[in-house]
Formats: structure tokens, sequence, C-alpha cells
């Protein structure tokens, strides 16, 4: 048995402390899916915490068989966030929210000593822009391309998560990122009109 699979059954067996190092371990990864897919702190954190919550309730009931307890953490995660957008009655917001000054792009820098400030500022400015419309998206399309290209996970640990079959995965994950990039080009075509 190797150290994580020793803290699985010790956490199994209700100790706090084990169970305590698993949350430590995972808590950030879990966070951050949340986050990419709420982008509000508080609602990440709360979604987060149930998690844990829900986690520990159930750590009793939690059996390989197939699954590891990442997979199991990330596919309570997707059902907290599934709950909050029945809940919600989801709505995206409109990309004019986000973008109010349409796209732009950044000079490129004449100083070479500006090239990593610069390269860090385009990608966060990247991100901050495919996030937006990430958030336009149906939830599925969202929690499908935030736990393949965020959490870098595989389609068969997606598949796991998500409670779906491996061609189910890939075909959402076709169709999540062709609707992400019309909406870049439509974004980026409004630009230039």
């Amino acid at each position: 048995m190797n150290g994580e699979e020793e803290l699985i059954q010790r956490a199994i067996n209700l100790d706090p402390r084990a169970f305590g190092k698993l949350y430590d371990c995972y808590y950030p990864r879990i966070f951050g899916y949340v986050y990419r897919i709420t982008g509000d702190y508080a609602l990440a954190c709360d979604v987060t915490s149930e998690t844990f919550l829900k986690a520990w309730v159930k750590i009793g009931a939690f059996r390989w068989k197939g699954i590891s307890i990442s997979s199991w953490f990330f596919r309570i995660a997707t059902n907290e966030l599934n709950q909050y957008f029945r809940r919600k009655k989801y709505r995206p917001q409109l990309l004019s929210d986000h973008f109010p000054g349409g796209w732009t792009t950044a000079q490129e820098p004449s100083d070479p000593d500006q090239d990593q400030p610069m390269l860090r500022l385009e990608r966060l400015e990247a991100y901050r822009k495919i996030h937006a419309l990430l958030k336009t998206l149906p939830p599925v399309y969202q929690e499908v391309i935030a736990l393949r290209y965020f959490e870098e996970l595989s389609i068969p640990e997606l598949s796991q998560i998500l409670h779906k079959k491996q061609g189910t995965v890939k075909s959402l994950l076709s169709r999540g990122l062709q609707r992400l990039k019309k909406l870049m080009w439509d974004t980026a075509t409004d630009g230039i009109a």
C-alpha cells in the first residue's frame, strides 16, 4: 500500500488527521477548478468547503473501484456546481459586461527586459478573456473544458468524474471547444467591424 492509499484507508476509518492531509493535498486543485467555473472567490470557497464536508461525511463509502480519490473529489465538486447552477437558474452574463471596449491586442514590448512581465500580462489577459467566454457556455461544457485543460485531467479521469462514457466526454469536449472558438471568432470580428 502506498502513502496515499494508507492515508485514504485511515480516512475511511474516520481518522481526522488522515482526512486533513488529503484535504491539504487536494483543496488547492478542487478550489482552482471551482473558481475557474464560477469566477467568484467567495462562491468558490463555499462550494469547495461543501465538497470536502460531503467527502468527509461519505469517506466511509469510498471504494477504489478504479477511481482515484482526486477523481472522487472532482466528482463531488462537479455535483455541487451542478446543484448551484440549478438553484440559481443559471443565466450566463453578456460578453459586453466583460469587454465593454472590445478585444485589444497587446503590442510587442520594445525592451527585452520587459518581455517576461509583458508575457505574463498577456497570458493573464488571454486567460481572463477565455474565462469570460467560457462562462457563457452551458455548465456541462464549462466543466469538461475546465477539467481537461485547466486541471489537465485525462479523458478516463473525466469519464469517472462526470459519470459519462469516454466517447461522450470526447464529444462534449469537441462541441464545447467548437462553441468556444466560435465565440472567440465572433468577439474578435466584432472588434474589427
